[in-house]
């Protein structure tokens, strides 16, 4: 280094373009190492608790159910399309099994009319006076959450979705009251925020995700972890054929006293009637 490189040095303008410069907080790269995760958990949970304590959010439902199950006069059109295709190639055993499946679906789609009617009439009686109780949060989706959410948005209530980042493409529904839909990274702090504040939950006809948060909140319940979450599964029939829950204790897998966990409700009202007699907003 020659005599003059020191000089040549301090007349060079500072570099600050290079990430190291970043503040750390507004560096993207630096928060995405792995050696960061504890502190993107932190954030996730953290950020709509506080959104949700300044919307003014006392108390929720969660509900859960299939994003496949859309509103009755989409289903009975997947039907005819079904239908019009196996039609046209009856010796073609995926299409014939294509069109047992939409006409099991439209079956399915007066759920989706159910929980909109439960979106509609638990935000409308709950929601008064600017006092944000019994709002309904669901996953964010298409189907029985959409549903949900729009009965909420009939009656021009809040209502809360908790979307997840997933490999395929998801957008929230356009129902969700928007400073009150989040995203999701992480699926553990996600189920976090669905129990929250949950007052029940409400389980309609659904997949592995239904049956994940259900589960969940019956382990919960189960073991004591919570015990302020009421359990209502939508469609009786549909729940005892997908799982036999009297085999379970006849085998002593779980106590005849964990099948009193859950309630079955068919209609709107049947489901708000045991959550508000459950939790005193109705007389027993």
């Amino acid at each position: 280094m020659g005599p003059d490189s020191s000089d040549k040095l301090s007349s060079r303008p500072p570099d600050t373009a290079h990430p190291s410069y970043l503040h750390a907080f507004k560096d993207s790269e630096f928060l995405e190492r792995d050696e960061l995760r504890p502190i993107r958990i932190g954030l996730e949970l953290l950020k709509p608790e506080l959104i949700q304590r300044e919307e003014q959010i006392h108390s929720t439902i969660v509900v859960f159910g299939s994003a496949r199950i859309q509103e009755p006069e989409a289903m009975a059109q997947a039907l005819r399309k079904a239908e019009e295709d196996s039609a046209r190639a009856p010796n073609d055993l995926e299409l014939q099994r294509k069109a047992a499946i939409a006409r099991r679906q439209v079956a399915l789609s007066k759920y989706y009319d159910v929980a909109r009617e439960f979106g509609r009439l638990v935000s409308s009686t709950c929601q008064i006076d600017g006092r944000c109780d019994y709002v309904v949060v669901t996953g964010g989706g298409p189907g029985i959450m959409e549903a949900a959410n729009r009965g909420a948005a009939d009656v021009q209530a809040k209502s809360i979705g908790l979307n997840i980042t997933l490999p395929h493409e998801q957008h929230p529904n356009p129902y969700i009251t928007p400073a009150l839909s989040f995203q999701f990274r992480y699926f553990a702090i996600r189920k976090m925020h669905f129990l929250i504040r949950a007052k029940a939950l409400v389980a309609f006809p659904g997949g592995f995700g239904t049956l994940d948060e259900l589960f969940e909140t019956l382990t919960l319940l189960q073991t004591g972890k919570t015990d302020q979450v009421m359990v209502v599964l939508v469609g009786r029939e549909f729940w005892e054929k997908l799982v036999n829950w009297q085999w379970l204790a006849d085998n002593g897998l779980i106590s005849p006293a964990d099948l009193n966990l859950f309630h079955y409700a068919e209609t709107a009202q049947e489901a708000w009637d045991l959550i508000a007699r459950h939790n005193g907003v109705l007389p027993p």
